[in-house]
């Protein structure tokens, strides 16, 4: 009978977990090209470029996903279970809560690993290259596209204005060229009509123009004695290199280092150095530091007549000689200026490299909240659902949402603390956990024993106890 009870869990959950995953996954990708949708449309990128970019995206979100997909499926299936008096059965049986929600609980830990084996040996590849062809997207020039009317400047060295597009779309009239040369003005071409096409390798734009003009000034623009030409023609053939327009693939070499992009154990490595250098940077301070507080000694140093004390309202300067007083003082503002400058510069360069620390010692961390969160949330999802029992995607939709909002909104809180240094990556990356898993102690402790705290009967019957005794007393 237990083996059968184990088997009926897992098969209610396995429908509902692998159709929540694929489509939180979805959302979660449609998410990140609404974010860069301006960066992506009109760029000419082809679908293979865009499918490539769709799988590493979706690889960067699975850790997101996964903890989403658990809660909402282990909310519908206990609610499912529930909602068909299975839940009851099996109470009635006297198996208790626990025993039930083992074979998924034990799930979520495999779950759980299996995300850190993701997190840590998939990720960051998928952020590499994701990282490196969003790049490649980004700083290409937008695909070839001039509008009626418009000055049209994304072509190198180039301004061109089209007055009217025949509906062939080749045929242009009233065409403008304006020509780049930074001399003394930019070369003009004026040309009536013409036939605008792209060569058959896609690298040159060739236009055909006829009955216009050519304008051209040559000449220094310190003197007046410049020579200004007309061309006049009937015919006259333009190319222009269409090259920039080519999505150029940059080398994974170039994200490699980020933080992003490493294991635990790269990432050990980099936090050992970082740890390090933050030492090194530290010890330079406090002597560079030690050298400003020593000034004194050095002007007193500097002094050739023995101290002698005076009156509080004469200053150091008073004591100097006539001969070394400007010397001294020289000297000193020079000191002063290079201490300070220093040390700023050092201030500097040490906060870079704290903060570089930092994000490192989150993204170590990362890899284990994210896997931890599989267990976290499921904590939070099965009991929630044996206590709602309702089934379908409705009502466990909206509890699911309220948690994972809750989830992400406390993630997005901790990172933020950690970067701006309020608190220790370590606290501030296991904030979510810290707060949730009291809160998945307690729905189960209170679904264990039955709680009607999600039961909006028990409510209604509780606010008609409330309104009778009320009116009650009046009477």
């Amino acid at each position: 009978m237990i083996k059968k009870l184990d088997k009926l869990i897992l098969r209610a959950f396995i429908g509902p977990f692998i159709a929540t995953f694929f489509i939180t996954l979805f959302v979660l990708v449609l998410q990140f090209f609404w974010l860069y949708i301006d960066d992506i449309v009109g760029k000419g990128v082809d679908l293979v470029t865009i499918g490539k970019l769709v799988a590493y995206v979706g690889a960067t979100v699975v850790p997101l996903a996964l903890p989403l997909a658990i809660l909402l499926s282990s909310i519908m299936t206990f609610g499912n279970l529930g909602e068909s008096f299975e839940l009851v059965a099996i109470k009635s049986a006297g198996i208790p809560l626990l025993r039930f929600m083992r074979p998924l609980f034990i799930v979520s830990i495999l779950f759980s690993g299996l995300a850190f084996l993701f997190n840590n040996n998939v990720i960051p590849v998928a952020n590499l290259k994701m990282q490196t062809l969003k790049y490649d997207i980004i700083i290409s020039k937008p695909a070839f596209d001039i509008k009626e009317g418009v000055f049209y400047d994304k072509i190198e060295g180039y301004v061109i204005k089209i007055g009217k597009k025949e509906k062939d779309d080749s045929t242009i009239r009233r065409v403008i060229i304006y020509e780049q040369n930074y001399g003394l003005q930019d070369n003009i071409l004026v040309a009536e009509s013409g036939v605008m096409r792209i060569s058959p390798d896609k690298k040159f734009l060739e236009l055909d123009l006829r009955n216009g003009w050519r304008y051209q000034e040559n000449g220094n623009r310190l003197t007046t004695n410049t020579e200004f030409i007309r061309l006049g023609f009937k015919e006259y053939k333009k190319v222009l290199d269409l090259s920039s327009f080519a999505l150029n693939r940059t080398d994974d070499s170039l994200f490699k280092n980020n933080y992003q992009m490493l294991s635990i154990r790269q990432l050990n490595t980099a936090i050992d150095s970082l740890e390090k250098i933050n030492s090194a940077s530290r010890k330079r301070n406090v002597m560079d530091l030690h050298t400003f507080l020593d000034f004194p000694k050095y002007l007193d140093s500097m002094r050739k007549e023995p101290v002698v004390k005076a009156s509080p309202d004469k200053s150091f300067t008073d004591w100097l000689p006539d001969s070394t007083r400007r010397v001294v003082l020289e000297r000193a503002t020079a000191l002063v200026n290079s201490v300070k400058t220093t040390l700023e510069s050092n201030a500097v360069i040490y906060e870079v490299q704290r903060t570089d620390l930092r994000y490192h010692l989150m993204a170590w961390h990362e890899k284990f909240t994210m896997a931890i969160a599989c267990v976290v949330l499921f904590l939070i999802g099965a009991p929630l659902g044996s206590i709602i029992r309702k089934g379908g995607i409705g009502t466990p939709l909206v509890f699911a949402v309220i948690f994972f909002v809750l989830f992400f909104l406390l993630n997005n809180f901790g990172r933020k603390f950690v970067k701006q240094d309020v608190v220790l990556p370590f606290y501030g990356m296991w904030l979510a956990t810290i707060a949730l898993l009291p809160i998945g102690f307690l729905l189960v402790y209170k679904a264990m024993h039955d709680s009607q705290l999600l039961n909006k009967e028990y409510y209604f019957r509780l606010a008609r106890k409330i309104r009778f005794a009320t009116e009650f007393s009046k009477k």
